[in-house]
């Protein structure tokens, strides 16, 4: 049974503050989730002034607020990753998060985190994914908003990093560490990707949750999926798809003001949510066409056998009207049917004795 690795994402629904986050943790771990997921940016390096929010951030935010301003509100300080990276510790689930920025990147590098997550946005951001693919960092990469060949570009930009080739980076060199396949092979060790709609909430018409296949036989690495829908139903048909990955956004209370909450489960359905993934990967199985366990005792009971249909005297030559099938199967199985035709009885039978 393959396990799908359950993100919280936590993101900026803390709102800036430390107790909130903590309470976040508590949520994701009591919910059963693999890892929870912050996001570490500083947002005069993340948005510049004519930087304009999004719809979906336009609903749920002050509308004459900037962008840079609203982001201001919602960075995580520095100083609060350690209490909370401690608190996952304890509460025995992962501590993540996606920086937007170098800075950040950096800063989150001296943590000992066993990963890093980026989001859409920065798929195109060469720079930034080069230095985690310099730092040897392992990768979880958001897709949304890009066609396969981005996707592809941001490969080979991992690729030339993890590599630690000689020749400096660009765009050619990125096309060639593409095309080597001991490059791409460092890829399949660090790098999973999720497929994505980037919009809050997601229409389902737009999940399209098919191209996770797509990204699969492609690139031939993980993919699993970043869900933005409203409820839970789209995340559990993706791990019914394979998605090796679910990633969903957590809050408290999602008519908290902020520009995540509305997109975001609480506690409880995030909970729900993962009991139904855990039960549907059970359900997957290992794909081998096989009688299960449970069934094997009912296969005499369903199955039919090959039974007189009459009465029949030692020395009759068998016709069609002289057999049928009927349960139990316990006795010759219906297919050999058609080599009892023509063959004499050696002995009688009476109606339904097996054959």
């Amino acid at each position: 049974m393959t396990r799908t690795l359950i993100i919280a994402e936590a993101g900026v629904n803390h709102s800036g503050s430390l107790e909130t986050a903590l309470a976040l943790v508590d949520a994701a771990a009591d919910a059963g989730a693999d890892i929870v997921k912050f996001q570490t940016f500083n947002a005069n390096s993340l948005a510049g002034r004519s930087a304009r929010k999004a719809d979906y951030q336009q609903r749920t935010t002050d509308v004459a607020e900037s962008q840079r301003a609203m982001l201001k509100r919602l960075e995580l300080p520095h100083s609060a990753h350690p209490p909370l990276i401690a608190h996952a510790k304890e509460r025995r689930i992962e501590f993540l998060s996606t920086p937007f920025d170098h800075q950040s990147l950096n800063y989150l590098l001296t943590l000992g985190l066993p990963r890093i997550k980026i989001g859409s946005g920065d798929l195109t951001n060469a720079p930034l994914l080069h230095a985690i693919a310099s730092a040897d960092m392992p990768l979880i990469l958001s897709t949304g908003m890009a066609t396969l060949i981005e996707v592809e570009e941001a490969l080979g930009v991992l690729a030339h990093g993890y590599s630690r080739s000689n020749t400096p980076p660009g765009v050619a060199a990125f096309r060639a560490a593409w095309r080597d396949a001991e490059a791409r092979a460092l890829l399949s060790e660090r790098v999973s990707l999720l497929h994505c709609t980037t919009e809050y909430p997601c229409p389902p018409e737009d999940v399209n949750l098919d191209a996770m296949q797509t990204m699969r036989t492609a690139f031939r690495l993980p993919v699993g999926y970043s869900d933005h829908t409203d409820g839970i139903e789209i995340s559990l048909a993706a791990v019914a798809m394979g998605a090796s990955i679910i990633e969903k956004h957590l809050t408290l209370d999602r008519n908290a003001e902020g520009p995540d909450h509305a997109a975001s489960l609480e506690p409880g359905d995030l909970k729900r949510m993962v009991s139904a993934i855990r039960r549907i990967e059970q359900a997957r199985g290992d794909g081998i066409k096989t009688p299960r366990n449970s069934e094997i005792k009912n296969i005499d009971i369903a199955r039919k056998s090959i039974v007189a249909a009459r009465s029949l005297k030692s020395g009759e030559v068998l016709r069609p009207e002289d057999l049928t099938c009927k349960r139990p199967g316990s006795g010759r199985p219906p297919i050999e049917y058609w080599s009892l035709l023509g063959t004499t009885t050696t002995r009688p039978f009476d109606e339904e004795d097996p054959l």
